[in-house]
């Protein structure tokens, strides 16, 4: 709800400015160059901030698509980063991948051998004296 309400006043703010300079004024050139200016600001702000805020602290709405040949495990939040963990069962290797603000410093873990939906304890090889 709250992503919706941060488009609704960044549009409404674009728009008013488009109505107040373009039309009051008579200055249409200006007027569509802030306009743009506010859509772009507003982008570049949600994009590379608000977006995880919204969705961690306020209930904001975020899509997170899972590669076809994963399952997913679990999510959680480290600060203000996403961190999902997915399984391929083909590779048998676990994932934890990090989604930060703007998606400029993502990180990744990858554990082999992992094998978290048998819930069965590994058979490990018996040593002989």
């Amino acid at each position: 709800m709250i992503t919706y309400l941060y488009w609704f006043a960044i549009i409404a703010l674009s728009m008013g400015l488009l109505y107040l300079i373009g039309f009051k004024i008579e200055e249409w050139k200006i007027a569509s160059l802030a306009a743009l200016c506010v859509l772009v600001v507003g982008f570049v702000a949600y994009h590379f901030h608000f977006e995880q805020v919204f969705v961690k602290r306020y209930g904001g709405v975020m899509t997170i698509k899972i590669p076809k040949d994963e399952l997913h495990l679990a999510a959680t939040w480290k600060d203000d980063n996403l961190w999902i963990e997915n399984y391929n069962p083909v590779t048998n290797t676990c994932h934890f991948r990090e989604y930060s603000r703007g998606n400029l410093l993502q990180g990744e873990v990858t554990i082999k051998n992992c094998n978290p939906l048998l819930r069965q304890p590994a058979v490990l090889p018996s040593i002989q004296p």
